[in-house]
């Protein structure tokens, strides 16, 4: 098995859709449901483009460094679960991220890992042996061409989904040797499980608190758990580790959240949709991926206090009294409740399995020495099985009206939020 990571001269689509041979089983969703689900991997990837690697025409870093990074940070066997899962479900293939972690992680909030931060729910989305390796301007053009890049095919891939879900690969064992379940599903963000609210100066505070506890419906994370288990999967939630503030689970709860609320006040609001101070309240709640500096500018002067230029300073003091009309039509109306309780809200649920089971591994390296289909397929398969049930069957969907309705992503609305 090949354990090198791939060199590209140019990379035109980090987010790449990879089709599959859907099979026509009992597992397999209803037609009315398979564009509403979206199977993805974003640490299984394998490219690095050669700029980021030479420049000059001397190698920024040596061969075994990143060698032994890449095999480190990788998924193994993550897009293995995800093309059987698809496989299963019926549907007509999942997407991934091509481009190797240890370049690039995705999953994480743009910016440098400082030195010494051990905690990996704490990292940002460059990282060592990258983070020192790399100068500003390269950084810059990382996160533009690739970062952006992906963040643009998942918002697109995203619209009008109801269910996503995220396959990693685990190690076997936590680092005091006790042994992992077999498969793991992640749904709640960490800052949630230790202090009940969502972190301080990450999202804008409108973001109500109560939304943090889970990023996907219990219901079908139970649905799931139980038939793993019935299988004889043994199955663990929420461990060994929670959901950092900067993955695509939480940061696309909270801008779906935005989005739904938008419309919601703009359909008593239309007089708002074009008014510069309210479209600039918007780009700055539903800027979750933190790339646009507009954006934390203003979330700066309204939140922190920070002085402005006078150039700006009429548009920003506009825009702050914009946000108080939103928040009080937030406090004032039944927005939270309608969209807590729909039976529409997205569910995002990370789920990992232990690469021990999906691959054959090195006894010394604990690196692949084959990937192991027939188990990934047999995952898949009673996975698949949980979600087409948790469609058919537990999910009860009543008329609603519009107010419990989620909106569609329209093109205008999805543009580097992710």
């Amino acid at each position: 098995m090949d354990l090198d990571y791939r060199l590209a001269d140019r990379i035109d689509d980090p987010f790449v859709f990879v089709p599959v041979v859907a099979k026509h089983a009992e597992t397999a969703v209803p037609e009315l449901h398979r564009d509403a689900i979206l199977v993805d991997t974003v640490h299984d990837g394998d490219l690095i483009p050669r700029k980021y690697l030479e420049r000059d025409g001397r190698a920024v870093l040596p061969k075994n460094v990143v060698q032994s990074a890449f095999a480190r940070e990788r998924d193994w066997g993550a897009d293995l679960v995800a093309e059987h899962l698809a496989r299963w479900l019926g549907l007509a293939g999942y997407h991934r991220v091509a481009v190797a972690r240890v370049l690039l992680d995705f999953n994480r909030f743009p910016g440098t890992t400082p030195p010494g931060a051990d905690d990996p729910l704490g990292r940002l989305s460059i990282n060592p042996p990258f983070a020192a390796a790399l100068t500003h301007p390269e950084k810059m053009s990382l996160l533009e061409e690739v970062y952006d890049g992906i963040s643009d095919r998942m918002e697109r891939a995203l619209a009008g989904k109801l269910i996503r879900l995220g396959i990693h690969t685990y190690d076997e064992h936590n680092p005091n040797l006790t042994r992992r379940p077999t498969v793991s599903l992640i749904t709640r963000p960490a800052s949630y499980q230790q202090n009940s609210r969502m972190p301080f100066g990450v999202f804008d505070p409108m973001y109500p608190d109560e939304l943090g506890e889970s990023t996907c419906s219990r219901t079908l994370r139970d649905r799931i758990s139980l038939n793993l288990e019935r299988a004889g999967f043994r199955v663990g939630h929420n461990h060994p580790y929670l959901l950092p503030e900067g993955c695509i689970d939480v940061r696309s709860q909270v801008w779906v959240f935005f989005l739904y609320l938008r419309r919601r006040f703009e359909l008593e609001r239309p007089e708002t949709r074009e008014d510069p101070a309210f479209r600039r309240v918007w780009t700055m709640l539903l800027n979750t991926n933190l790339r646009l500096a507009e954006a934390e500018s203003l979330r700066g002067f309204l939140h922190r206090y920070r002085r402005v230029g006078a150039d700006v300073l009429p548009a920003f003091q506009a825009a702050q009294r914009a946000y108080e009309e939103v928040r009080e039509f937030v406090s004032q109306s039944r927005v939270v409740t309608d969209f807590r309780r729909s039976h529409h809200r997205p569910s995002s649920l990370v789920i990992e399995v232990r690469k021990d089971v999906v691959a054959e591994l090195d006894p010394e390296t604990r690196l692949p020495l084959r990937l192991i289909p027939e188990n990934a397929s047999r995952i898949a398969k009673v996975i698949a099985g949980a979600v087409t049930t948790f469609l058919t069957t537990d999910r009860q969907v009543p008329e609603e009206g519009i107010s419990g309705r989620l909106p569609a992503l329209s093109p205008d609305a999805q543009r580097g939020w992710v």
